[in-house]
């Protein structure tokens, strides 16, 4: 069995490492991605912070070293969902399966005066970028604000929010500065009640004020205010943005999606298109788009995949289950466990914060890096 992987995060790693697990020599798995390594998304933020360095989070694709796992660097130029061919800048990939796998693209010039007067965040790129800047930002009115939605990792401004109140504390400049929060959402993590009120009073105790329901629709550079889409504006000395999110053009341009993303079974993952996949971000799956979400996909997929290799039939699918680390700053990590069933409300719990679960974070990252690269991560 050929299955022809696009994308290498969270998703594409924990499916090229499943099958090599469960089937060894018995699949080849072509893994394609245009990127030169991964990088995880809270080491975005610990690299914007000053915690770690772009070389301390970034594993290089070269690493990779799985039984019947081969990784291409390729720029994807066409999907063929019928044939299952793909067309890349390396050459042409035909599977027995295809599983689209290329998460969200971010677009800031989606958000009119974003890329002149803002930051995002959302990237490495920018995120490592932005690094140089706080350095030398003498404090003031800073907003961390939501552009659309969806958006991935939907705990991640909360985060910054609370991790730059730290910042700028331990840099003497908090007293002079404002934090402000502003998304398009009623409470912080709608899904978790209880992580909600525990930011909440996170935010309450550290001056940082919570905008709910509010999106950023452009950026004045000039007058340096954010613009709401009411009309409403709020000033800024710095603004800190979370982009337009929206799928892959050569994903669009594929007929894979509908209302923007891929439509899939919510259990199989299957696409309308028979044996071609989509998870991850790229997905309508009904669970937010993070990367513990796109891991749990992967695996139900490598083993429903698994099971018919070895001619057992289906599996259990996908059941909708992530268990997301939240930063609180001051050390504190929490923990959210929550499932998504569809036709019900999701259903979850809240453990922490604490320093116990800052350290279970830390564990979690470097046992991935030791899965899908057989490497240890030493820097952590």
């Amino acid at each position: 069995m050929r299955v022809v992987v696009l994308g290498a995060g969270f998703g594409g790693l924990e499916l090229s490492a499943g099958l090599s697990e469960r089937l060894g020599a018995g699949v080849e798995v072509v893994l394609i991605d245009r990127s030169e390594g991964f990088v995880f998304g809270f080491s975005k933020l610990d690299v914007l912070f000053g915690k770690q360095t772009r070389a301390t989070v970034f594993h290089p694709y070269r690493d990779l070293a799985k039984p019947g796992v081969r990784f291409v660097r390729a720029e994807i130029e066409a999907i063929d969902p019928v044939a299952k061919v793909v067309e890349t800048d390396a050459g042409t990939f035909e599977g027995d399966v295809l599983v689209v796998a290329l998460g969200a693209d971010v677009d800031p010039s989606a958000t009119p005066g974003l890329l002149e007067g803002g930051h995002e965040f959302y990237t490495p790129e920018g995120a490592f970028a932005l690094r140089d800047v706080l350095a030398a930002f003498p404090g003031g009115r800073v907003v961390v604000g939501v552009t659309s939605t969806p958006f991935k990792c939907p705990p991640a401004p909360s985060e910054t929010a609370l991790l730059l109140h730290d910042y700028l504390s331990d840099r003497g400049l908090r007293e002079g500065s404002s934090i402000a929060l502003v998304m398009p959402l009623p409470a912080p993590i709608p899904p978790s009640p209880d992580a909600s009120a525990a930011l909440l009073q996170a935010f309450a105790e550290r001056g940082i004020t919570w905008h709910p329901d509010r999106l950023v629709s452009r950026l004045d550079p000039e007058e340096k205010v954010a613009v709401f889409a009411d009309g409403d504006e709020m000033a800024f000395d710095l603004f800190l943005g979370v982009p337009r999110h929206r799928a892959p053009k050569v994903v669009e341009e594929s007929g894979l999606t509908s209302d923007g993303w891929v439509p899939v079974d919510p259990h199989t993952l299957e696409t309308r298109f028979p044996d071609v996949y989509a998870l991850g971000d790229v997905a309508s799956v009904g669970t937010p788009k993070a990367g513990v979400f796109s891991e749990g996909q992967a695996a139900a997929v490598a083993g429903l995949l698994a099971a018919r290799h070895a001619g057992d039939g289906g599996g259990p699918g996908y059941q909708g289950r992530g268990v997301c680390y939240l930063e609180f700053g001051l050390e504190q990590v929490a923990k959210v466990d929550v499932t998504f069933r569809s036709g019900s409300a999701p259903t979850g719990f809240l453990e922490g914060p604490s320093e116990a679960i800052a350290a279970e974070k830390s564990a979690f990252g470097t046992s991935r890096i030791r899965r899908w690269f057989d490497k240890d991560w030493p820097d952590r």
